[in-house]
């Protein structure tokens, strides 16, 4: 499920066609008929502290998506697998706000050449292994600019595609990825990250997954009060009548229709 690439291993589909969007998944119950909800976790590995608290309070069943940029992960990104919890890797792309808002130095940007953006992509991608897919986010940073490109979005995805990879859409509103399984956040649990917020806007998401089915939140940035709430709201999730899923039971068929999930 791994290759040699310039900056370290690089997944792939293996010979015999598993991907690492289905061998990395965490199992569940299809016949469950509940109303399902995701979250993406992001901002993780920057600080260990955090995300070990994180991955310790937390339902399994929460998808942590480690920013690429992390150093002496591998401890951390252990025992979020050895609790099944499903890992995306967060993508530095141009967000609003460039350069104000900077996504760091590895970035994937509107004013470089395709090859070069290419090339941070690979470097990113081989951060860290046993990963279900990607994120176009870096914590609140969600690359509002890059993806406003239609080809060179859709290029990243293909990359991601080829690589049997998952992408995450993190822009509300957006349509499911064209070129690449996947599925775009319904709710910016975090934005803003007050208490009262984060409340409110867990109540948006459970609502959507009723009245569609499914729903995917997004928090971007681990705080203690973030993580407070979370694993709140996320206990007593099921006697309202929702049922929690990793993000890989809600990802659809590439879309080049380009229509609203």
């Amino acid at each position: 499920m791994l290759e040699v690439g310039a900056y370290g291993p690089l997944p792939k589909i293996g010979a015999d066609g598993r991907t690492p969007m289905r061998v990395y998944a965490r199992p569940f119950d299809r016949n469950d008929l509940r109303p399902r909800v995701g979250l993406v976790l992001g901002g993780l590995g920057m600080n260990a502290a955090l995300t070990e608290e994180a991955i310790r309070r937390l339902p399994p069943t929460v998808t942590l998506a480690f920013s690429p940029y992390a150093t002496q992960v591998a401890l951390l990104l252990d025992r979020a697998r050895g609790r099944g919890m499903e890992l995306l890797v967060s993508l530095p792309l141009e967000p609003t706000g460039y350069p104000l808002n900077s996504p760091g130095d590895r970035a994937l940007l509107t004013g470089i050449s395709s090859a070069e953006n290419s090339e941070r992509l690979d470097w990113a991608l081989s951060r860290f292994t046993g990963y279900v897919g990607a994120i176009g986010a870096l914590g609140p940073m969600r690359g509002e600019r890059y993806a406003a490109l239609g080809d060179r979005l859709g290029s990243l995805q293909e990359t991601l595609q080829r690589r049997g990879l998952m992408y995450v859409d993190p822009r509300p509103g957006a349509t499911t990825p064209a070129h690449a399984w996947g599925l775009a956040v319904d709710v910016v649990v975090d934005d803003p990250p007050g208490r009262l917020s984060i409340d409110r806007k867990l109540g948006v998401l459970e609502g959507i997954a009723r009245e569609r089915g499914t729903a995917l939140g997004y928090a971007g940035e681990a705080t203690p009060v973030l993580l407070d709430r979370l694993a709140a709201w996320a206990g007593s999730l099921e006697s309202r009548g929702s049922v929690l899923v990793p993000v890989t039971v809600l990802m659809r068929r590439p879309d080049a229709t380009g229509e609203r999930r």
